[in-house]
C-alpha cells in the first residue's frame, strides 16, 4: 500500500477481533513511529506496549467521556489485543541548544506534543498499512494512565491507541474541502 492510499484510506476503529499479533508487526509498527522527524532530532517519544489484559482494562478505565456519554473508545482497548501509549519527556524538544536550554519558538515546552503527534501519525499510517486498526485517544486522565503504566517522573502520556484487526470498517467522515482550508499569500480570501 502506497502512503497516499493509507492516508485516504485509514479510518479510527472502534471495534477489533481478539486475534492475537505477531511481534514482528507490532516491531514494525514501531518501527515507522521511531522514524518519525523530531525538533533537533531530540526523539523525545517512548512507547509503551501493553498486552496484559488487566493492565489494559485499568487503562481503559482512564478514559474519560465527552460531555454526557462515555468514552466508547474504552470497550475498544479492552478488545484489541494491544494498547499503546505514547509518551515524551517535555523539555527535549522546542528548546535551544545551549545550556541553560530556553523554548526556541512561541510555543514554549508544548513542542513535544508536535513531535508525538508526527510519531503517533506514523504509527498509525503503517498499522492500517499492515491490516490493523487503530484510533487515537486524547480524553483520558493522562495522571491515572501514567500511575496505572508506572511511567516514571519527567514523562507525560499524551496518546493512547488500541491496536488490532478491525471488526469494522466505519464509512469516511466528511471533510471540509481545499478551497475552505487553503489561503495563498495571506490569510484572506483572494478577490477575483
Amino acid at each position: 500500500m502506497d502512503i497516499q492510499e493509507a492516508i485516504t484510506n485509514r479510518r479510527s476503529i472502534r471495534k477489533y477481533k481478539p486475534d492475537r499479533l505477531d511481534d514482528k508487526v507490532i516491531q514494525a509498527v514501531l518501527e515507522a513511529a521511531r522514524l518519525a522527524p523530531s525538533w533537533g532530532n531530540s526523539q523525545c517519544w517512548r512507547f509503551v506496549v501493553v498486552q496484559d489484559p488487566i493492565r489494559k482494562e485499568k487503562l481503559a478505565n482512564t478514559l474519560v467521556g465527552i460531555t454526557d456519554r462515555p468514552n466508547r473508545v474504552a470497550d475498544a482497548m479492552k478488545q484489541a489485543p494491544v494498547a499503546i501509549a505514547v509518551c515524551a519527556q517535555p523539555g527535549q524538544s522546542g528548546y535551544t541548544y545551549r545550556e541553560p536550554k530556553e523554548p526556541a519558538t512561541d510555543k514554549g515546552e508544548w513542542w513535544y506534543m508536535f513531535d508525538t503527534a508526527l510519531a503517533t501519525q506514523n504509527l498509525v499510517l503503517a498499522a492500517h498499512a499492515t491490516g490493523l486498526g487503530t484510533v487515537i485517544v486524547g480524553a483520558f486522565d493522562a495522571k491515572k494512565a501514567a500511575e496505572v503504566l508506572e511511567v516514571p517522573p519527567g514523562y507525560v502520556v499524551v496518546a493512547l491507541t488500541p491496536l488490532g484487526y478491525p471488526d469494522e470498517i466505519p464509512n469516511a467522515r466528511p471533510r471540509k474541502e481545499l478551497s475552505e482550508i487553503v489561503y495563498y499569500n495571506c490569510f484572506k480570501k483572494e478577490e477575483a
